[in-house]
């Protein structure tokens, strides 16, 4: 069975870091294209950060470039995203989902559950003092 899980959300203070988990099982993940994407309250999917198929290059999106970083096991089935200098708009439900195919273009899109091919079920992010 395919599997991504998210964890390590929680609540944290405007200015503060967090580090959240996407683990993958029941598949190669490795040959996938991995995404973070969130949805703020109120709000549409939004990219966050994907990383490519060799699991050493990783795009982000400009919102949180600078701030975001993403990095991998060794064993290539776990990403983490490293959240650092959280603001209160970083609040949302982070996600992360895989794909065969991905395109840069393919972001600034309506994202919706078609667009990738495997969901995690989500982790709370909440930044607030």
């Amino acid at each position: 069975e395919v599997q991504l899980v998210e964890s390590g959300g929680g609540l944290v203070q405007p200015g503060k870091p967090l580090q959240l988990a996407c683990e993958t099982s029941g598949f190669t993940a490795s040959n996938y294209y991995i995404t973070w994407v969130r949805r703020a309250p109120g709000k549409g999917l939004e990219w966050v950060a994907t990383t490519y198929t060799d699991w050493e290059r990783t795009a982000i999106a400009e919102s949180v470039k600078g701030r975001f970083t993403v990095s991998r096991n060794v064993a290539k089935t776990t990403l983490f995203l490293q959240m650092n200098t959280l603001k209160p708009e970083d609040t949302a439900v982070y996600y992360c989902a895989a794909s065969n195919t991905w395109s840069r273009a393919t972001m600034d899109a309506p994202i919706t559950t078609e667009t990738f091919d495997y969901w995690g079920q989500g982790t709370q992010v909440t930044v607030s003092s």
